[in-house]
């Protein structure tokens, strides 16, 4: 449930308990509608009005529809998502990160961080470079089928077989030349989000970099709004894979 849906709840819960409220007393009910209105209906909007503020501005639940981040995340896994860490600090590398991703869809998708500002990254044999030293991840379904090397002010991808290929900036979020502070180095306020399972993955060598805040500087979604939804931090669900991530 989104927080505009709960919110939605607890208006029309909330307008319910004005109508009965507002009720003209019929000789000999002692007011009895206002007492259930008060009764039963108060406790409702309260709760309703507590979580609301709860899974907007400090956690919420999201639950994983795809593959992508098999084997740390399962299909149909239920995590919480920590909403307020990221006001005070950027992400930080191996966070398992809930945003909007730079691509047409109305969900929120979740991968794991990468790169940060800054940072030199290549994908080489299988293996990911940061800043020239060799990566262990132990998180990783299976290497990656392909090469990726930011330089020139882009990102390019060679899939195994194939030839090098800048990401285009009409589809992929890639920032122009004047926002970046080296050929080399990933950009101010973007991020290489990559999903565990490598292979299987619409992540950041698809469609270019996530942005902690905002705007999207190219892509199908430039021009609207960037940021992190949160972090993820606890399996849930199902109770037998519960975890601190």
């Amino acid at each position: 449930m989104t927080p505009q849906e709960l919110l939605a709840i607890v208006a029309v819960i909330a307008l319910v308990r004005v109508v009965l409220s507002l009720r003209p007393v019929v000789a000999g009910s002692s007011g009895r509608s206002s007492a259930i209105a008060r009764e039963f209906l108060d406790p409702f909007i309260i709760a309703g009005l507590a979580a609301w503020v709860l899974i907007t501005f400090v956690a919420r639940t999201y639950y994983i529809p795809t593959a992508s981040m098999v084997p740390t995340l399962q299909i149909h896994d239920v995590l919480l998502v920590d909403k307020f860490e990221y006001r005070f600090h950027e992400p930080n590398h191996g966070d398992i990160v809930v945003f909007p991703p730079p691509v047409p869809t109305t969900d929120d998708f979740i991968k794991r961080v990468i790169g940060r500002p800054g940072d030199r990254l290549e994908v080489r044999s299988g293996t990911v470079y940061m800043n020239s030293v060799a990566q262990s991840e132990p998180y990783v379904a299976e290497k990656p089928q392909y090469d990726l090397q930011i330089r020139d002010y882009g990102i390019y991808v060679k899939e195994l077989g194939g030839d090098w290929t800048k990401l285009d900036s009409t589809s992929a979020n890639v920032p122009p030349k004047s926002a970046w502070t080296a050929p080399d180095r990933i950009p101010p306020n973007c991020f290489m989000m990559f999903g565990d399972n490598r292979n299987n993955s619409e992540d950041s060598h698809i469609w270019g970099f996530a942005q902690d805040t905002g705007r999207f500087a190219s892509g199908a979604r430039a021009g609207e709004r960037a940021g992190f939804t949160g972090r993820a931090f606890l399996i849930f669900w199902p109770f037998s894979q519960a975890r601190v991530l």
